[in-house]
């Protein structure tokens, strides 16, 4: 019994962690106002009939501090790299000049950083409810086990073992949370 509790704890450890991981992604994607290649992250171009991310078909770089170069390694995809970008809708328009594209990023207005902070604490809402859907996962398996013999004590300690976990975890979320706005709040 005692081994199934272990495995049950875990695996909604690892879980909770990939939410964690999960969050860390989706909060990259957010700019705070400096250009990172991983903005481009998750935008497929058209690569001879395949949806290709663009990193795997250009060289993506930063310029300064808000410029994003991208060379491809083929003139030819210039183009699909181009409007790649646009259908993207990451709200910056890219500049082609026949050799490179320049993703040119303006400077973020207080309401449009208030608004990005928005975005990042809707992400770690979602990262919260991740985590305590595990939790509860994890709890019913704990309540099947205490159906099946495991004893009443063994089971309120590893019920409060994964509680300590899931604030755990919360408490890491917050951080991310706190440090990404922190990042976009900076003038």
């Amino acid at each position: 019994m005692s081994e199934e509790l272990s495995i049950i704890q875990s695996e909604a450890s690892t879980s909770m962690q990939k939410a964690i991981n999960h969050l860390e992604l989706e909060l990259m994607k957010i700019r705070a106002g400096k250009a990172t290649p991983n903005m481009i992250d998750g935008i497929l171009a058209d690569y001879y009939g395949s949806p290709t991310p663009i990193n795997q078909i250009a060289n993506v770089s930063t310029l300064d501090a808000r410029t994003i170069s991208i060379q491809p390694w083929e003139k030819n995809m210039l183009q699909a790299i181009e409007r790649a970008i646009m259908m993207a809708n990451i709200g910056i328009t890219p500049q082609n000049d026949g050799v490179n594209i320049r993703l040119f990023l303006p400077p973020l207005t207080e309401e449009r950083r208030k608004e990005m902070v928005k975005k990042c604490n809707g992400e770690g809402e979602h990262a919260k409810i991740a985590v305590r859907n595990i939790r509860r996962d994890a709890i019913e398996d704990i309540k099947k086990l205490q159906k099946d013999g495991l004893s009443e004590d063994a089971a309120k300690d590893a019920e409060a073992e994964v509680q300590q976990t899931t604030d755990k975890f919360v408490a890491l979320i917050e951080k991310h949370l706190d440090a990404k706005e922190k990042e976009i709040m900076a003038v």
